[in-house]
């Protein structure tokens, strides 16, 4: 039987970065399929490098990722895995997707599992001088609900078939997975495809 990671990803001291933690907290209250395991790592890099060699034929980051869209857009983007094992391991301070996925290279001898990227235009951000900075912005807090209805029509379909390409549900919102580095744009009210 599949089964799949759903992993929340964000520091929930930095205002619209604690996306992922709020989305797995959401999800609680709305569960997904058995075989969905739900897990918030919050800043935990190191654990979710290590949970990425379990095996899973499928990984769902949730996370607020910079894109250039409006604020509180959500995004499904399929990350380019790192080939082979980097010389040298990546920190494990600071830890980003794109870190945690290369330190899991390093660390594993199998292929990384396919991993998808549910990501959600983050507000302004904290500002320098600021240290902590509770709380989502009103544009992220809003695509929490929507996050968590689109990872209930996603999840089934990756169960099924983790090779699926799902897409989000909402015009505005991406259609399909999209490559993880596309330049910024302008928001136009359609997202990635």
């Amino acid at each position: 039987m599949t089964r799949l990671l759903v992993a929340g990803v964000g520091n929930i001291f930095l205002g619209d970065d604690a996306f992922g933690p709020e989305v797995i907290r959401a999800l609680a209250q709305r569960p997904l399929p058995p075989e969905a395991q739900v897990r918030d790592y919050g800043i935990r890099g190191m654990d979710l490098a290590y949970s990425l060699l379990d095996g899973w034929p499928v990984v769902v980051l949730v996370d607020a990722a910079v894109r250039g869209e409006r604020p509180g857009t959500l995004s499904l983007v399929e990350p380019e895995l790192p080939d082979g094992r980097p010389a040298a391991p990546p920190g494990a301070h600071g830890m980003d997707p794109a870190k945690v996925l290369a330190l899991a290279a390093h660390l594993g001898d199998e292929p990384l599992p396919r991993v998808l990227l549910l990501a959600c235009e983050p507000g302004k951000p904290p500002r320098g001088d600021e240290d902590i900075a509770p709380g989502l912005s009103a544009p992220v807090r809003d695509a929490v609900e929507r996050a968590v209805a689109a990872l209930h029509a996603l999840v089934p379909v990756l169960l099924a078939d983790p090779l699926a390409t799902p897409a989000l549900a909402r015009p505005e919102e991406s259609a399909a997975p999209a490559a993880a580095g596309r330049p910024p744009r302008a928001a136009t009210g359609a997202e990635d495809r």
